[in-house]
Formats: structure tokens, sequence, C-alpha cells
């Protein structure tokens, strides 16, 4: 499962190199915190998925990795089965939103 972390300013989410190929990326995705506009918790963060897939990797019920998006947006999801997790909104970033199956996370819940 991605891991969500806040160190020195950052929000990172963390993949294993299996995610990264799932979701055709090289690198971890970290964003400064000062890009997030809001974060959301849910119980099932499935349910914060919008779009379709491009590019990634969707297994209905099991894992959806990679961009998500909409005429108008770009997700990132890192979401497996049917987990709660965050949607975080960004702004000024090419990213406007990450999707994320994760525990609760201190500094994150203190953005809610």
């Amino acid at each position: 499962m991605a891991e969500l972390s806040v160190e020195n300013g950052r929000l990172t989410v963390k993949l294993s190199r299996w995610e990264k190929v799932g979701a055709l990326r090289r690198t971890d995705l970290s964003v400064p915190l000062t890009s997030v506009a809001s974060v959301k918790r849910l119980e099932n963060a499935r349910d914060g998925i919008r779009g379709i897939r491009a590019p990634g990797t969707g297994l209905p019920g099991w894992i959806a990795l990679g961009s998500w998006r909409t005429w108008r947006t770009v997700d990132f999801v890192a979401v497996t089965r049917n987990e709660a997790g965050y949607v975080i909104e960004l702004r000024d970033e090419p990213i406007n939103r990450l999707v994320v199956s994760s525990a609760r996370i201190s500094e994150l819940d203190a953005l809610i």
C-alpha cells in the first residue's frame, strides 16, 4: 500500500517498486504543504475516485493506481480494496487531487 508522510514541509506519497510500475511513475509523488488546499478523510477511499484511468492500473475491487482524469482535472490515485484514506485537494500543482488509502496521519488530520 502507498504510504503518505509529512516531512520537512512536504507531503509525500511513497510508492513501492510494484506500485510505481502499476501507476506508470518513476518516482514518488511529493508536494509542498503550502499546495494543500483541503483534506478530507473517507472511510472508503475508493469513493473519492472520479474520471477515467489514463494511464494506470485498475482491478475492480482490488487496486486503483495512477492518473484518473476528467475533462478538467487530473487526480493521482493509490487505493487498495475498500480501505479508508484521504482525498487531498491541491492548488498550483499539475495534479489537482491525491486519493490515497492510508492509516490516519495526525499532521493531515490537523488540516481537516
